[in-house]
């Protein structure tokens, strides 16, 4: 594509989006004349930027970003995770209690939340929610969530006390009904299939959130309205009572350039995605960034080990020396992303330092290929029993630059006569392809969660199982030691055990050359000056209750 034309779909794409953004404008009241400034100013719509349309709105499959941005806004959850110090602090149970094995939790329930379909949030509410978080429903297609762990019932034991119980010890729960995969919703919605759980169906999903949907187009913008009742914010929060805007825009602008020249030229207030090339505009007057950390599994390749290409530990050994993740880093981003130590982020529960294991050193890498019996063919490819190494990746398209990212990998494994190519598609393409190891030999990804069980949420077989540690075809398990292990960070009930099976994990993932951590990945939003009191989640999902415009 030429720059020309670049210039002429950009320029279109901004005005359709700008066109967008006015037929969503709400006629929302104007901020209000008492507000000085630094003084909170209620009223007005916040235009906020999506580079994708949400896919789903039932909590446990929130964790898509454009989903979670959502949820995080119309649900209220039992336990509020501090962004800052991820301490958990009360927000609808007002105290929790654990017994000495974690295998039972009691909650005490606030008894003045409402539902924005006016139905009270009750113990019996609660424990229906979190009876189908924690069990699924495979008849209506709806999964247990991941960050629920070994769980039984719940019960009403008094007129505001519940009780969980758990078949093992489940010591990541407190901070599991603290995530939005654990957003409350009412009795009604409960009762949906994960088909009335999506597009179409937005102002259906009954939360007891600050905000409420009110319309929707289906997958160009959704919109949201504050709840003038609402008054159960967490205790700890400086703002209470209502949400200090009227109502918030999320419009789809799938181009980086539409996205970012949109707030930069103030007809949206936020967008979310900044990518690290345009970080620099929003150093001008009247723009700033919020870079906000996801304190989870870091970006980076599984490779499918059971794939008998890349069965040889040495192969996946060359694979990490050949891969100089400095070069990557340096080229494709900014200080916003710190190159990765090992699977988890620095500022992750667990975390534990294994660059050791992940050093450039090409030298080695063909080394350890020409030991596996990888040899250079004429045509400057490595074979082995007539087969040349190719290897598929996917685009990650959650995930910042995910195709240079490939693309620059295919630059440096070239050079060692591997061949990289990359899988096209759209997210349900990937999606798809991610579960044949056939298809995509290597998986490029990460997943935010500020607890222990992120581990085991990304590499268990019976979770996102990113290595396709399971056969999804005949549901062998590759390697049941690294399953026990990750299982043992979920099950273990103090926080020294849980440290100490996290780190487990993790130096076997780094021994076996499963994965390769490229940078710290975080969740970058460009903003207006009009813009105040704007945060995020502990994994970076927008947080707008005390957002506020000034004129």
């Amino acid at each position: 594509m030429s720059r020309i034309t670049r210039v002429v779909l950009t320029v279109a794409a901004t005005a359709a989006v700008a066109a967008l953004i006015a037929g969503c404008a709400s006629g929302a009241p104007e901020a209000s004349p008492s507000g000085a400034a630094g003084e909170p100013q209620t009223g007005g719509t916040l235009t906020y930027l999506e580079p994708q349309a949400w896919s789903t709105l039932y909590p446990p499959s929130a964790g898509f970003y454009p989903n979670g941005g959502i949820v995080n806004n119309i649900t209220d959850r039992l336990l509020y995770q501090n962004p800052e110090t991820l301490e958990l602090e009360p927000w609808i149970a007002t105290a929790y209690e654990v017994n000495d094995d974690a295998t039972e939790y009691t909650f005490t329930i606030r008894d003045d939340v409402t539902y924005s379909d006016g139905s009270p949030l009750t113990p019996e509410n609660v424990v229906k929610n979190i009876d189908l978080y924690g069990k699924g429903d495979t008849d209506r297609a709806l999964p247990v969530s991941e960050a629920i762990n070994n769980y039984d019932h719940g019960e009403v034991t008094g007129d505001d006390t519940v009780v969980f119980h758990f078949t093992a010890p489940s010591p990541g729960f407190a901070q599991a009904v603290s995530t939005i995969n654990s957003g409350l919703l009412s009795d009604a919605t409960l009762d949906r299939t994960s088909e009335q759980f999506g597009p179409g169906n937005a102002d259906e999903i009954i939360g007891s959130g600050p905000f409420v949907v009110a319309s929707e187009e289906i997958g160009t913008s959704t919109g949201l309205t504050a709840r003038k009742e609402y008054d159960w914010a967490p205790p700890s929060l400086e703002h209470q009572g209502a949400a200090y805007l009227a109502g918030i825009d999320y419009v789809v602008a799938a181009e980086d350039s539409v996205r970012v020249g949109t707030v930069v030229s103030g007809q949206a207030d936020i967008a979310r995605s900044i990518e690290a090339p345009d970080e620099a505009q929003f150093a001008a007057n009247g723009l700033s960034l919020h870079a906000a950390a996801t304190n989870g599994v870091n970006n980076g390749l599984s490779f499918r080990f059971r794939e008998p290409r890349l069965s040889d530990v040495r192969v996946r050994q060359a694979l990490i020396a050949g891969i100089d993740r400095k070069q990557i880093v340096e080229t494709l981003f900014t200080d916003n992303y710190p190159l990765a130590t090992g699977a988890l982020a620095q500022t992750a529960l667990g975390y534990l330092d294994t660059s050791e294991y992940y050093a450039y050193d090409p030298d080695k890498a063909a080394r350890l290929l020409d030991e596996a019996g990888w040899t250079v063919g004429a045509d400057g490819v490595r074979v082995k029993d007539g087969e040349k190494l190719t290897l598929a990746f996917n685009e990650a398209l959650p995930q910042p630059r995910s195709k240079e990212v490939v693309t620059l990998i295919q630059e440096q494994l070239a050079k060692l006569g591997i061949t990289v190519t990359l899988f096209p598609g759209d997210q349900a393409a990937q999606t798809a392809a991610s579960l044949d190891q056939s298809t995509i030999q290597v998986y490029h990804s990460m997943v935010g969660r500020a607890d222990f069980d992120v581990l085991k949420s990304q590499y268990f077989s019976k979770n996102r199982n990113t290595l396709l540690n399971l056969d999804p075809e005949d549901g062998t398990v590759g390697d049941e030691e690294l399953d026990a292990l990750l299982s043992d960070i979920a099950s273990e009930p103090t926080t020294p055990e849980r440290q100490a099976a996290s780190e487990a994990a993790q130096k076997h993932l780094a021994e076996n050359a499963y994965i390769l951590p490229i940078f710290e990945e975080p969740q970058v939003f460009g903003l207006t000056a009009k813009v105040h009191g704007f945060a995020t989640e502990s994994v970076g999902r927008p947080s707008f209750y005390s957002t506020w415009l000034s004129d």
